[in-house]
């Protein structure tokens, strides 16, 4: 996001931590960094990690931010939602929440007592006084706009760049990596290994198809978020853990290869609050199942996607559909490609950004 802002010749900067889930990022903390033309500076994360707290944040950030013309704060119920709501109010600078989801039923109610402490220290306050909530779909305006204190919706969605998925690595890239699945037709997942992503629906729906057709394999790719462990358990269970591959977490050409590799791209959330895989799969081409809580349902099935409900038979039922029928296959590849340009190109998303973010600095202006 912030790069394609900057494309279009404003100065954009970031002020983030150096957190990650694994401990620390390694780089360097409270020193301006130049990334694609935006500002980014990391600051040290320390105790309570919960909250992502970072005390070294607070001088640079009153020094610098009465300069800016808007704020964009991202995810909810941490340190940087308060102080930041709390510096755009004092200096009188219009900022704009994005929720990243958490203002979705489904992931409001983990934590619920813990969630609503921080509402009533700071977050609702944070929420009400801001300028606009950023979502990135209408699904999300829709479920969240009730916990959002009143305050006014904005609908921008993410973007992907086409150019990327143009000319994908051959397949056999994919294979050379991991050869227990050449040959193999795949069902992919990418995504963290996350309770909410549907991997108990995902990995018994495969099983069946695998035990009435030997040639279809599982690719489970992304970064361990607490279900490695079970996603094995449930294989073993199922009798396929010859038939199901844990990547990791796929970047750059290995995140493409298995895109090309893959027959169908599978993603049966209980809640997303976008779906970036989502888009990706389809820049890349790929067949995309997905389930009617992925915020971007309705955007991508008239697309071509395959959407069902959280449900194990209608899931083995769509991705049977698609594995059978290669002419349905190819056409939902077609129209994915379609999509992505239409809705999700980081130059008309830019567009939008650029337009919101005018709109708010216009608030400023006026007072």
């Amino acid at each position: 996001m912030a790069r394609a802002v900057a494309a279009r010749g404003h100065q954009v900067a970031i002020c983030t931590t150096d957190w990650s889930a694994a401990g620390r990022e390694p780089v360097p903390t409270k020193v301006p960094l130049q990334q694609d033309g935006v500002n980014v500076t990391y600051f040290p994360v320390h105790f309570p990690r919960i909250w992502k707290p970072s005390l070294a944040m607070i001088g640079p950030l009153r020094k610098e931010l009465p300069g800016y013309d808007v704020v964009h704060l991202h995810s909810l119920y941490m340190f940087h939602d308060w102080l930041g709501g709390h510096l755009c109010r004092r200096f009188g600078v219009p900022y704009i929440v994005r929720p990243h989801g958490m203002l979705d039923p489904y992931i409001r109610r983990r934590h619920r007592a813990r969630k609503r402490l921080m509402e009533m220290l700071f977050q609702d306050g944070v929420l009400r006084r801001a300028t606009a909530i950023h979502y990135t779909s209408d699904v999300e305006r829709e479920i969240s706009q009730p916990f959002a204190c009143g305050a006014p919706a904005q609908v921008v969605p993410l973007g992907v760049d086409l150019a990327e998925f143009d000319s994908l690595p051959p397949a056999e890239c994919f294979h050379t990596r991991f050869p227990e699945t050449r040959g193999r037709r795949i069902v992919l997942f990418l995504g963290r290994l996350h309770f909410k992503k549907g991997l108990d629906l995902l990995i018994p729906a495969f099983g069946q198809l695998a035990r009435e057709d030997p040639s279809l394999h599982l690719v489970i790719a992304g970064p361990d978020d607490g279900m490695l462990d079970q996603c094995k358990a449930w294989a073993r269970r199922d009798g396929i853990p010859d038939k199901v591959t844990f990547t990791g977490m796929l970047r750059g050409e290995d995140k493409l290869a298995a895109f090309a590799a893959a027959s169908v791209f599978a993603l049966p959330s209980y809640s997303e609050n976008f779906g970036i895989a989502v888009v990706e799969a389809m820049a890349a081409g790929c067949p995309v199942v997905i389930s009617d809580q992925v915020n971007i349902w309705r955007e991508v099935q008239q697309g071509g996607a395959m959407v069902i409900s959280c449900d194990q038979h209608k899931l083995t039922g769509a991705l049977s559909a698609v594995l059978r029928d290669p002419a349905l296959a190819a056409d939902m590849s077609r129209k994915a490609r379609e999509t992505v340009r239409h809705l999700y190109h980081w130059d008309s998303v830019a567009a939008a950004l650029e337009a919101m973010y005018a709109e708010a600095a216009a608030k400023r202006r006026a007072l």
